[in-house]
């Protein structure tokens, strides 16, 4: 298990938070270098990279900077996110779990026969018409059209992308990736902050600024957020053969500005916090980062915004 202390992460603030900050995208950037020189090499016969990973682990930002990647490398990229394959309103039924909280998770909201279809169909090199979904009217309608002609890769992301009922079984045609926070964060008394925590912080900030929710609203959506991982996209990460960890030492530096004040007020009136304990006392116990230190180019900047990249 791969750890930091809270303690060496202020040693490092103290010592040069700037250096500190490039440090920890050296790491990052030099892995996902790593798999887009493989990808690179694969790209005539394997035209199909399936990029998955659980809610707030920096998927978007991924498939973007392999964008750049492969680019830079001589190969065109097309990214397309499954959410652009969610059925339309007619033909779904939200589900709910036990406390009458919409279940987003699920596979089911997704329409698999059409998505499979359009990667072998891509594979293959035949044309398809791309979806785009509407989710202010939950509605559907038709975009560009695309086929692959040599030295191309479509790259699919989503929480379910590795799952072979959504995708189907691509074998050799296709690469198949995994991001997630892997590293934890220990405290002061060596509790360790689980890499959820982290997610968790990205997806408080990320909601609250750009979907209006507040944090408890976050919170009362974290027991559903597990499930659905747990269920349907922990059991396929095995297929990854590139494992992406998405962890920045510097993360609850940054977000401690963003999170702290609301979640000591949160804390006090919100039912069994006790759980969510560690994420608190690791923002009590790290000192700041100013985030104009950040790139405009940090996966971080897909919460905080600042980024260069549309989301």
């Amino acid at each position: 298990m791969k750890k930091i202390s809270i303690g060496l992460i202020n040693e490092k603030i103290e010592n040069g938070a700037d250096a500190f900050v490039y440090e920890c995208h050296e790491i990052y950037e030099s892995k996902l270098a790593e798999a887009a020189d493989a990808v690179y090499k694969r790209s005539d016969t394997a035209p199909i990279l399936l990029l998955a990973g659980p809610s707030g682990s920096g998927k978007t930002t991924t498939a973007l900077k392999l964008d750049e990647l492969l680019e830079s490398r001589g190969v065109t990229t097309h990214t397309i996110s499954l959410d652009d394959y969610f059925l339309p309103a007619d033909r779904y039924v939200m589900k709910y779990d036990k406390k009458g909280r919409p279940n987003y998770e699920t596979p089911d909201r997704i329409d698999c026969d059409l998505l499979r279809e359009d990667i072998e169909k891509l594979a293959k090199g035949e044309e398809v018409t791309l979806p785009k979904f509407i989710f202010s009217n939950q509605t559907r309608t038709w975009g560009e059209t695309l086929r692959l002609d040599g030295h191309e890769i479509v790259v699919f992301e989503g929480i379910h992308a590795l799952n072979p009922e959504v995708t189907g079984e691509m074998g050799e045609r296709a690469n198949c990736m995994y991001v997630s926070v892997r590293r934890r964060t220990e405290l002061a008394d060596g509790t360790m902050l689980h890499p959820k925590f982290l997610r968790l912080m990205r997806r408080l900030i990320r909601d609250k600024a750009y979907r209006g929710r507040e944090f408890s609203e976050t919170l009362d959506m974290f027991d559903s957020v597990q499930s659905g991982e747990n269920k349907y996209i922990m059991p396929f990460k095995a297929r990854a053969e590139f494992q992406i960890d998405t962890y920045f030492a510097y993360e609850p530096a940054i977000y401690k500005s963003y999170l702290l004040e609301g979640l000591e007020e949160t804390a006090q009136t919100y039912e069994e916090f006790d759980r969510f304990m560690s994420m608190l006392e690791a923002l009590r116990q790290v000192d700041s980062i100013n985030e104009e230190l950040l790139p405009d180019n940090a996966l971080a900047r897909e919460f905080i915004g600042g980024s260069i990249y549309s989301y």
